[in-house]
C-alpha cells in the first residue's frame, strides 16, 4: 500500500485540494445566496446549473484532450475555476451565478478527467483497486474538510470565496510538477440508455433516481439549513455528516455486497433511506436528530451508487463495461441535473421541509422498483457476482472506466483459476 501512496500521492494531494475548493463553493452557494435574498427556487436551479455543465464537460473534455493534450487542458479549465470562485461575490445575481456554476460544473469535470486519466495510467493491474480506493476516500475527506474551513470567515464578505481559489491554484503545482508521461487517451462510445435499461433496469433506473438525491444532498443542503435557520456551523455540520455517512458506509455494504443478493441489499438501504429521510421530515430541525439522520443518509445514498455499478456488471459481457460506465454517467447526470430543481419546487411549496419530502420520494421509489424487481427475475449466484469497489458519485467517467476496467481484470483473473485443473497428489 505504501508503494502505492508513494507513486501517486502528489496526484491525491492536488485533487483533495480540488474537492476542499468544490465543496466549500457548494456549501457557500446557500448560505450567500440566501443572504442576497435569493429565493429556494433560484438556488435550486444555480445547483442544477453546476450538474448540467458536469454532464457536458464529461463528454467534451475528451476531445478537448486530443486536441492539445492534458497539460494544457488541466491549466486552462483549472484557471477558469479558480477565476470563477472571485467572481461570485463580485456578481451577485442569479443569473451570473447560474452561469459560473454551469463553468464550474464544465471545468471541474474537466478537471477530473484529466487528473483521473493520470490517476489510472499510473496505476498497474496489481495496484488499480487499491489506488481508486484511496482516490474515492481522498475525496470524500477533501468535502468534509471543506466544511471546517468554512467557519474560518463570514460568508457575507469575499474571504471564503478566496480560500478556495488559493487551493485550487495550489492544486495546480502538485499534479502537474508530478506528472512525466502523458498517458494515451481512448474513449469508448457509451452504452446507450436503451441498452443499459435491458441490461439492468434496476442498476439504470436506480441510477437515475440517485442523481437525482445525491445533487439535492451535494447541492441543496446548505439551501435547506439556511431556509431552516441554522448557523453557519451547523450548516457546515450538518453537510460534514452527509459525507462522513458516505464514506464511514462504504466498507461495511461493501464487505455485505459480495456475500448476499446485491438487489436485497439495495432495497435495504433504500428502505433505511426512507425511514431516515421521513423521520426527518416529520421531527423538524432540531440539530442533534438531523445530523445523526444525514449521516444515515449520506450512509445509503453514496454507497447505492458502487453498488448498482456493481450489480449492472454482474449482467454484463467484459467487453461490456467500458462501454456501461459511459452510460451510467449519463443516466446519472441526467438525475442530477433534474434532482435540485424539483426539490426546489417541493421547498417553495412545504418549506424547508421539502427537501426531505424530495429524498423520501426518490428512497421510497428505488425500494418499491427494487422489490419490484425482484420478482421479475432470479438472483445471480452469490458465487457468480463480481467485486464491489466504492466508486463514489462525485468521480468521472474515466474513474468510472477505470472501475469498470478493475472489474473486468477481477472477472478474468476468477474465470482464469476456474478452469485451471485441480491439483492430484
Amino acid at each position: 500500500m505504501f508503494q502505492v501512496l508513494a507513486s501517486v500521492w502528489a496526484l491525491l494531494l492536488g485533487m483533495t485540494l480540488i474537492m476542499i475548493g468544490n465543496g466549500m463553493q457548494a456549501t457557500l452557494m446557500g448560505v450567500r445566496g440566501a443572504l442576497e435574498g435569493f429565493g429556494t427556487l433560484q438556488l435550486s436551479v444555480i445547483t442544477s446549473g453546476y450538474f448540467l455543465g458536469f454532464l457536458v464537460g464529461s463528454r467534451l473534455t475528451p476531445e478537448l484532450i486530443r486536441r492539445v493534450g492534458h497539460v494544457r487542458v488541466f491549466a486552462a479549465l483549472a484557471s477558469f475555476i479558480s477565476a470563477g470562485l472571485i467572481a461570485f461575490p463580485i456578481l451577485t445575481d442569479p443569473y451570473s451565478w447560474t452561469a459560473i456554476r454551469v463553468v464550474l460544473g464544465f471545468c471541474l469535470s474537466g478537471v477530473y478527467v484529466t487528473a483521473e486519466s493520470w490517476l489510472n495510467n499510473a496505476a498497474t493491474n496489481q495496484t488499480r483497486g487499491k489506488v481508486l480506493s484511496v482516490y474515492m476516500v481522498a475525496q470524500m475527506l477533501g468535502m468534509i474538510a471543506a466544511q471546517g474551513m468554512m467557519n474560518l470567515g463570514e460568508a457575507s464578505g469575499f474571504f471564503l470565496f478566496v480560500i478556495p481559489s488559493i487551493l485550487v491554484s495550489l492544486s495546480f503545482a502538485p499534479i502537474l510538477l508530478s506528472i512525466s508521461p502523458t498517458p494515451a487517451f481512448e474513449t469508448t462510445k457509451p452504452m446507450s440508455l436503451r441498452q443499459l435499461y435491458g441490461k439492468s433496469p434496476l442498476a439504470s433506473i436506480g441510477t437515475l433516481l440517485l442523481g437525482g438525491a445525491f445533487a439535492a444532498q451535494f447541492g441543496m443542503a446548505s439551501v435547506y439549513g439556511a431556509a431552516a435557520g441554522l448557523s453557519v456551523a451547523q450548516i457546515t455540520g450538518f453537510v460534514a455528516a452527509i459525507f462522513t455517512g458516505s464514506m464511514v458506509w462504504q466498507f461495511p455494504v461493501g464487505w455485505l455486497s459480495d456475500r448476499m443478493d446485491r438487489r436485497i441489499l439495495i432495497l435495504a438501504l433504500a428502505a433505511i433511506g426512507t425511514v431516515a429521510t421521513g423521520a426527518s421530515f416529520v421531527l423538524g430541525t432540531r440539530f442533534e436528530v438531523i445530523l445523526v439522520l444525514a449521516f444515515i443518509v449520506g450512509g445509503v445514498a453514496n454507497p447505492l451508487y458502487a453498488l448498482f455499478i456493481a450489480y449492472l456488471n454482474d449482467y454484463l459481457e467484459i467487453d461490456d463495461m467500458a462501454a456501461a460506465s459511459g452510460g451510467l454517467v449519463f443516466a446519472y447526470g441526467v438525475g442530477a441535473i433534474v434532482g435540485p430543481m424539483a426539490t426546489g419546487q417541493l421547498m417553495e411549496v412545504a418549506g424547508p421541509k421539502g427537501f426531505w419530502l424530495f429524498l423520501v420520494i426518490i428512497f421510497a421509489a428505488i425500494t418499491l422498483y427494487a422489490g419490484w424487481r425482484m420478482t421479475r427475475r432470479p438472483a445471480v449466484p452469490v458465487d457468480e457476482t463480481g467485486s464491489y469497489l466504492g466508486v463514489q458519485p462525485t468521480a468521472s467517467p474515466v474513474a468510472l472506466a477505470a472501475a469498470q476496467e478493475w472489474y473486468a481484470e477481477q472477472a478474468e483473473e476468477q474465470a482464469a483459476e476456474d478452469t485451471v485443473p485441480p491439483a492430484h497428489g
